[in-house]
């Protein structure tokens, strides 16, 4: 069960150089590292090309429709913070936009990641102001239900946070030594040594 109707301001954040050091990887890489959980649904997309980034978190659970809790959260917010935001149950309402935003960026916010809609993406993206979201729409939201901010969600937990820096680091230095090996022309095939295992799964070669 979700806690409703709670703020939590004493919340202890992951250490800043281990967030800002994990923006270097790709969260593929991030996600591999961390044993291949707390990925979001892929139908959450960058609102513009390019974007990238880390931080701590600060969490908020919203109700469909409504964006209250958004604004609640904005208090709570520290340079160098993202805030991660939750619904309660699907919903694709615009439940944030270019003047949250303008609020979110005064506070030293650095992105959104939100289970719902947002809007004005030409204003967010002229402001560079990123946002990942489950949908584009212009539709509003009231501010009618509580929700909650600072409770648990999906995102690299702050346990965890230093040993997946360090096995992202540690994948990252892996892959950099196989993306030479392919682009000198050696075959995924034997590099990792996928050949005997083929051919004891049944595959033949036909000419």
């Amino acid at each position: 069960m979700y806690e409703i109707g709670v703020v939590h301001r004493s919340i202890q954040r992951t250490d800043a150089d281990v967030a800002d050091k994990l923006g270097a990887f790709g969260s593929a890489t991030v996600h591999e590292a961390m044993g291949r959980v707390g990925l979001m649904k892929p139908t959450t997309r960058p609102i513009y090309a390019g974007a990238q980034v880390s931080g701590t978190a600060v969490t908020v659970l919203l109700q469909p429709g409504d964006n209250w809790m958004l604004h609640v959260a904005a208090e709570q917010i520290q340079p160098g913070d993202i805030v991660v935001a939750g619904v309660t149950a699907e919903c694709t309402d615009g439940f944030f936009g270019e003047l949250l935003a303008t609020s979110f960026k005064a506070r030293g916010a650095r992105a959104l990641i939100i289970d719902g809609g947002c809007r004005d993406v030409k204003a967010l993206t002229a402001m560079r102001f990123p946002v990942w979201s489950r949908a584009i729409s212009a539709k509003g939201t009231v501010k009618a239900t509580l929700g909650s901010v600072n409770i648990p969600v999906v995102c690299v937990p702050r346990k965890l946070a230093a040993a997946t820096l360090a096995a992202a680091a540690k994948r990252e230095a892996n892959e950099g030594e196989k993306r030479a090996k392919l682009a000198s022309g050696v075959l995924g095939l034997d590099m990792y040594r996928m050949r005997e295992p083929l051919a004891a799964a049944g595959l033949r070669y036909v000419d």
